[in-house]
């Protein structure tokens, strides 16, 4: 089942994502390229967290944060932070992804708390956190202004937001849409709509019309020779974002 439907939400795409939920954990099923991608992601995480709050990277790094997975899935990034420490929430749509990662949150240990709605809702509530991070989300919605917005509403004063995406240029054209879903059929079949991708600059002004200060840009890209992700600065295809909110406001 699919949460209330809010300006930030697909009900198409939500559904799509649903529909494996199942295998969110499985690292060589639909989701491989999240997990192959989980690596480098997490390394921007940490090393945004160290920079912006002088936090050194290692064991208990997010201890005593309060942070927020969005777009959570099946908790592939909500996981690791609460292993590191933070009081984690992990935020989703769909019922069939919560109830895929709270299962799995269960038979590892794990105290999180998952939830159905959006961020939009949270905002409007008035919830703030230290860390919000959402992961490869704003190019499966269909007004990604509102859900940048919402998403920079939740930041804490002196909070960090860490967001990833797909820029729209030619180059992701060839290799994020045509390459992984056509010609390597690493992700399934119309898992991207190209021109819902998003540049760098479409990103950051949402994020500085509500407040929030762009830290760092810095693209993932895949290296073939050794089959991995790495944080380069070449952003045309894969890239992510760091942006903070001032103690003061």
């Amino acid at each position: 089942m699919i949460a209330d439907t809010q300006a930030s939400v697909d009900p198409k795409e939500a559904a799509q994502f649903a529909a494996l939920a199942d295998r969110w954990w499985d690292a060589e099923g639909p989701f491989r390229p999240l997990h192959r991608l989980g690596p480098a992601r997490m390394r921007f995480v940490v090393d945004a967290v160290e920079r912006h709050f002088g936090r050194p990277r290692g064991v208990g790094q997010l201890t005593g944060l309060d942070a927020i997975d969005i777009g959570c899935g099946g908790g592939l990034v909500t996981e690791p932070l609460r292993r590191l420490g933070a009081r984690a929430v992990g935020l989703d749509v769909t019922e069939e992804n919560v109830a895929a990662a709270a299962a799995h949150a269960a038979s590892a240990g794990l105290d999180i708390d998952y939830r159905l709605g959006t961020a939009e809702a949270l905002a409007a509530a008035g919830e703030r956190y230290d860390l919000v991070v959402s992961l490869e989300v704003v190019e499966h919605t269909p007004d990604p202004n509102v859900f940048l917005a919402a998403a920079a509403d939740l930041v804490a004063p002196g909070g960090l937001l860490v967001l990833s995406t797909i820029n729209r240029t030619m180059k992701s054209l060839a290799l994020a849409k045509i390459g992984a879903e056509y010609v390597l059929r690493w992700l399934p079949r119309g898992t991207h709509d190209w021109r819902k991708f998003v540049k760098p600059s479409e990103m950051a002004r949402p994020l500085r019309d509500a407040g929030l200060r762009v830290e760092r840009v810095e693209g993932v890209v895949y290296r073939p020779l050794t089959d991995e992700w790495a944080l380069d600065p070449d952003t045309t295809v894969n890239y992510m974002l760091a942006a903070s909110r001032p103690k003061s406001q």
